[in-house]
């Protein structure tokens, strides 16, 4: 009878299992964060031009945080120093 007890608790476990597993949506088997990749790659977000330098901002953290290089963001703003942004300053994104 000792046995009756573990034995109960891991089939209880491996049910909890299988209707966690089961319980996909009906979607093909796509995990969650696929339908969370999936609906933020269909928002619309506009796309800026410009933006414009706060305090403590770089270049490094302007450039990633609109997927750019600072290569490239440098490219787009060739009058700017990258050592020393100013708040204020507009700069190009595109």
């Amino acid at each position: 009878m000792r046995f009756l007890a573990p034995l109960a608790l891991a089939v209880a476990v491996f049910a909890v299992l299988i209707v966690l597993m089961g319980s996909n949506g009906g979607d093909g088997g796509s995990t969650t964060q696929d339908r969370a990749r999936t609906v933020a790659t269909q928002r619309r977000v506009p796309v800026r031009r410009t933006y414009v330098v706060r305090r403590g901002d770089t270049l490094v953290s302007i450039a990633l945080r609109f997927g750019l290089t600072p290569e490239r963001l440098l490219a787009l703003n060739p009058g700017i120093d990258a050592q020393a942004l100013q708040p204020g300053v507009r700069l190009k994104l595109r």
